[in-house]
């Protein structure tokens, strides 16, 4: 007689074929979700570590107390009174704003020139002057600030042997110092806007007849108002906010609100302190929040459709 059949199980005839295919998935599953919980509570630490600081200084420049800074007596609004009647203050609060915009404009304007007179060099000029401008950004700001002080005492006393100038210290050694160190944060934006912007319009232009002159303000300038927008809020930011620059390069009655709060601390951080720097961080999100919204705007209205309307604008005239 014929001996009766061994079973034969699935794992004998498929030995490397997990038989639960589903488990392995949800251990992937699982393993994922570990992972991406521990990168968003890894994300808000880091969130936390940056911005709570931050909310402690806005919140307890309400502190009524007159004593301890961090212990709270009471809602009260006495501090901001106190700050925005400070003649001091006020007058500090204008030199930022004036130092500040004027940088800001100077760096637009020369950093847009830059880069667009970059885009038309030879390849090793552009690197050369690329480098150098990663360079200057890269520099320690206390190497900058040093080191523009020495170049105005030198080019001062130079001034004066020559010509029997005195120039001294000011609101436009500031300026220039700031603009200096700002030109290139613009030129790096407007370059990367440069690099990433569609050619096919500039060409399309050109075809047509177009001058380069309404090229420019009716194709390329408006692809490159986002960049241009925020190098000017970046470049007035960092203006409104610096100390190392300014402390190095300012002179007599040209005190700006960050050097006012570093003298001031020196003495021990009051509420009115909170209160300046939440001004200041007020003041700093307020511009950030309205160039955003302008440059959303802008980006709404002057998208594709837009290009594509100004090249069509152009055909119709040239057709005319």
């Amino acid at each position: 007689m014929t001996a009766p059949a061994t079973p034969v199980s699935r794992s004998d005839v498929l030995p490397n074929v997990d038989v639960a295919p589903g488990r392995a998935k949800r251990r992937g599953r699982t393993r994922d979700r570990l992972v991406e919980g521990w990168l968003r509570g890894h994300t808000l630490l880091i969130y936390l570590f940056l911005y709570f600081p931050i909310a402690v200084v806005v919140v307890f420049s309400f502190n009524a107390t007159n004593r301890r800074v961090t212990q709270w007596e009471g809602f009260s609004l006495k501090w901001y009174e106190s700050v925005l009647n400070d003649t001091v203050i006020q007058a500090a609060l204008a030199n930022s704003f004036r130092v500040a915009i004027t940088t800001a404009i100077l760096a637009t304007l020369f950093g847009t020139m830059a880069a667009l007179g970059l885009q038309r060099t030879p390849r090793w000029f552009r690197t050369i002057f690329e480098a150098l401008t990663f360079v200057s950004i890269i520099v320690p700001e206390i190497v900058i600030a040093l080191s523009t002080l020495v170049f105005y005492s030198t080019s001062f006393d130079a001034v004066h042997e020559l010509f029997g100038v005195r120039w001294r210290l000011g609101f436009e050694t500031i300026i220039a110092a700031h603009a200096l160190f700002n030109i290139s944060l613009v030129m790096l934006l407007v370059r990367a806007r440069l690099s990433g912007m569609d050619r096919t319009h500039v060409e399309a232009s050109f075809d047509l007849y177009g001058t380069p002159w309404r090229t420019f303000w009716q194709i390329t300038f408006p692809q490159l108002l986002p960049a241009i927008v925020a190098g000017f809020l970046l470049s007035f930011t960092f203006s409104f906010d610096d100390y190392v620059i300014t402390y190095f390069v300012s002179g007599a009655g040209t005190t700006t609100l960050p050097l006012y709060v570093f003298s001031t601390i020196r003495k021990g951080v009051t509420p009115a302190t909170n209160a300046v720097a939440a001004v200041m961080l007020l003041i700093t999100l307020t511009v950030l929040v309205v160039g955003q919204f302008l440059v959303w705007r802008n980006a709404r209205r002057t998208g594709q459709r837009g290009a594509q309307a100004s090249v069509a604008g152009m055909i119709t005239e040239q057709s005319g």
